[in-house]
């Protein structure tokens, strides 16, 4: 992961171009959005209170590439992100999850984030507490009373054994190790539930659980990182920051948002928690303060990235307050047949990519014609035409159909070299997606 605050926007976009082909006003949108964050943090006090972000609506079909631009910002900023759909939230007083609860996800993945970054930069100290705790057991310590030459001694052998224990020469020895049985609190409870949980927790169960087990010195070295990790990490510190991180830097991105807009034509009545889940939403997008585990967070901060296909509303049918508080608008174009070739032969870590590398763990060398190449972006160009357009999602499919044999054969072809020529995708695909009725079950 890339930690750099201060990209500049042209930079965002070039990192996204390495995964994402075409949708360059998304993209810019998303990177001007970011690198105002880093502008107004380098703001005096007081002009920072009154900047907030411009949250944006992306308005394109499925598989074009509105998630992963968010996911991939996220990522090489190194910010708190979450992803979830509109359509799986309920209004207050219906069964469901509450809106609430997409800001305690936030802040949990933000506090992840920076405990994370915390044992990366303590990795040294938590494997020196876990191979002393662990030495100990094969070397109990010496009666306080032993002379100094005997401690001298002991020491020695202390650090043999510990050097010993670090190269594994130990790892078959058994032991008997204390290991702590976590309470774990459910995350996904309502906060008035996990705050009843906890308390239960600490009445039945004031003092931490500890059980005794014989394991190998191998087993051990993996029992004692969560110990360790107590041990060695200020998680009072760990929790302040992820909620800072959250509500200075977090992001929010809704998904499938057109699936909670209410046309003129249709009834409220017959569906009101879709309205309902875009007014509890409001206070949310606008700025409130929400309660979470770790402590109370403002969302004024928060950027929120919304976005749909809008195939049978348009983004005039979400309730005017919530329009409002997404200025930003941005329509993301559909996958050509070009755009899909492009996607399987420039971007990083390409599906084509994905499969010759698990192929290659049975000594299988995949290779694809560029005929052949264009050819499956031809066919799932046309699939998505002739049945329900799903983008570039629809390339794991015909890919999978293409190599399904290969993959499931996989001892014939082992030591081999297989060349995937255009032919041999033509034969695996053209039958079906000409024939509309059954492209639309098995494409």
């Amino acid at each position: 992961m890339i930690n750099q605050d201060n990209m500049t926007p042209r930079e965002i976009v070039a990192y996204l171009d390495d995964y994402i082909i075409g949708q360059s006003e998304a993209k810019k949108c998303v990177a001007i959005a970011l690198r105002n964050r880093y502008r107004r943090m380098n703001l005096p006090k007081e002009v920072q209170e009154e900047i907030t972000p411009k949250n944006i609506l992306m308005i394109g079909s499925t598989g074009v590439g509105k998630t992963e631009i968010a996911r991939r910002m996220a990522k090489i900023m190194g910010l708190p992100f979450v992803k979830v759909e509109a359509s799986k939230y309920t209004e207050v007083g219906f069964v469901g999850r509450d809106v609430e609860s997409i800001v305690r996800d936030l802040v949990l993945a933000s506090v992840n984030l920076v405990e994370k970054e915390y044992k990366q930069k303590e990795e040294q100290k938590i494997q020196e507490y876990i191979l002393n705790k662990i030495t100990q057991k094969i070397l109990p310590p010496l009666p306080s009373s032993v002379s100094e030459q005997k401690k001298q001694e002991y020491d020695q052998s202390f650090q043999k054994m510990k050097e010993r224990v670090r190269k594994g020469e130990m790892d078959s020895l058994q032991i008997n190790i204390e290991i702590s049985r976590s309470l774990v609190i459910d995350e996904g409870l309502p906060m008035d539930m996990a705050k009843m949980q906890e308390s239960l927790i600490k009445v039945f169960s004031p003092q931490e659980q500890k059980q005794k087990r014989e394991m190998s010195v191998k087993e051990a070295k993996t029992a004692l990182t969560q110990e360790a990790l107590k041990e060695c990490l200020d998680y009072e510190a760990i929790k302040q920051e992820g909620l800072k991180r959250a509500e200075q830097k977090g992001v929010i991105f809704i998904d499938e948002i057109d699936k909670i807009a209410v046309g003129a034509k249709d009834s409220s009545r017959q569906d009101p928690s879709k309205e309902g889940v875009q007014r509890d939403l409001l206070p949310i997008v606008e700025g409130s303060v929400v309660a979470t585990k770790y402590g109370q967070i403002r969302t004024d901060y928060i950027l929120f990235i919304a976005a749909g296909a809008f195939a049978f509303s348009k983004p005039s049918d979400l309730i005017p307050e919530l329009q409002g508080r997404f200025p930003l608008r941005v329509e993301l174009e559909s996958l050509t047949q070009e755009s899909l070739y492009k996607i399987l032969t420039q971007v990083k870590s390409s599906i084509i990519r994905q499969y010759q590398l698990l192929l290659q763990t049975e000594d299988i060398t995949l290779d694809f014609e560029d005929e052949a190449i264009r050819e499956l972006a031809r066919l799932s160009f046309d699939a998505n035409q002739k049945t329900e357009n799903i983008g570039a999602r629809r390339l794991h499919t015909t890919i999978e159909r293409v190599l399904e044999d290969i993959s499931f054969a996989c001892e014939e072809y082992t030591g081999k070299q297989v060349l995937v020529s255009a032919a041999m995708v033509r034969e695996k695909l053209a039958d079906l997606v000409e024939n509309v009725d059954l492209a639309r079950y098995i494409l």
